[in-house]
């Protein structure tokens, strides 16, 4: 019986993730806009990247013009630039995301709910479901963390210059390049975000649901169907974001960072000073940057994530 809350749960995810993917990519791109690029190197030397191959690139003091933002006016230019696959580039890493981390985390979830829930009113209280999303959140952030590292670098590859591009091929090949080239323990570079966001991203959407579904049902404003169904993960959806943003950010910055061998240090040291530099180059809404793109896409992707979830519960409810 617990298996099956894993495969309903898996099989609503990959939906969802393929299918806002290129929301997805586009946010990443918008949190890492504002970040230093190594023109800046003379004024602000602490933010500057010292990439390897920084030195001999004097001559482009001359950049382009910083492009527009926004979530439709990124997501043209990526495909004005690399055609309109590149939305979906790294997607083979949403996958495998999708199924390492959210399996787990919906799996786990459900088997928690079932074990904490009272028999006699069929009830769980919300701090119950919170807990019970930071635990499942948690767990599944840790399995999924190598993927979601190489899924940030893929998205992020196509913002560098050819001769810095890291150019994985594939998921697996992004994977297997880091373990050789930075050491195995850089798959789980921003593990502590990864999961302190999934916790925070479980708890508010799983619960959530929950809870505005219980509500609209209560209060008989809907019947159990289609309509609840979107209305409750919508909300779900918008809390997540709120709550998971600022985190967010800063976990694609630490992900993305470039760190050689020999080279000067890390422009992070951490997640705490991350945040603390982002704060103070680019101001405290700099946490909320992408949050357009982030409630485009988590709106969506908890939209089609439930919606899909009790139609895959209603055609497994036989088994």
């Amino acid at each position: 019986m617990g298996l099956k809350g894993f495969v309903e749960g898996g099989i609503a995810s990959i939906v969802a993730g393929c299918s806002t993917h290129p929301l997805d990519l586009i946010k990443v791109r918008m949190q890492l806009q504002g970040e230093a690029p190594p023109a800046n190197q003379v004024l602000r030397p602490a933010l500057a990247f010292h990439t390897a191959i920084g030195a001999h690139h004097h001559h482009h003091v001359h950049l382009p013009p910083p492009p527009r933002v926004g979530l439709v006016s990124v997501g043209l230019s990526i495909v004005q630039q690399d055609g309109p696959a590149a939305l979906f580039s790294g997607v083979s890493a949403t996958m495998l995301r999708q199924t390492l981390y959210s399996t787990t985390r919906m799996g786990l979830y459900e088997i928690i709910k079932k074990k904490w829930t009272d028999p006699n009113t069929n009830n769980m209280p919300l701090m119950r479901k919170l807990t019970a999303g930071l635990i499942a959140g948690g767990v599944g952030a840790v399995v999924g963390n190598p993927a979601d590292v190489a899924m940030v670098r893929m998205q992020a590859d196509g913002r560098l210059p050819l001769s810095q591009r890291r150019n994985y091929k594939s998921v697996v090949d992004a994977i297997s390049q880091m373990s050789k080239n930075e050491g195995v323990s850089s798959l789980w570079r921003g593990s502590s975000l990864t999961v302190n966001r999934a916790m925070l991203v479980t708890a508010s959407q799983l619960a959530s649901y929950d809870q505005f579904k219980e509500m609209i049902l209560e209060k008989d404003l809907m019947k159990d169907g289609l309509g609840t169904h979107v209305t409750a993960s919508f909300a779900a959806g918008f809390v997540a974001s709120v709550v998971s943003n600022p985190v967010d950010v800063i976990k694609t910055r630490v992900m993305n960072m470039k760190v050689e061998a020999g080279a000067a240090a890390p422009p992070y040291s951490g997640a705490i000073d991350c945040a603390m530099k982002t704060v103070r180059a680019e101001g405290a809404m700099a946490l909320y940057k992408g949050f357009i793109p982030t409630i485009s896409r988590q709106g969506p992707f908890t939209v089609v994530l439930f919606v899909t979830l009790e139609q895959v519960r209603k055609l497994l409810e036989d088994f």
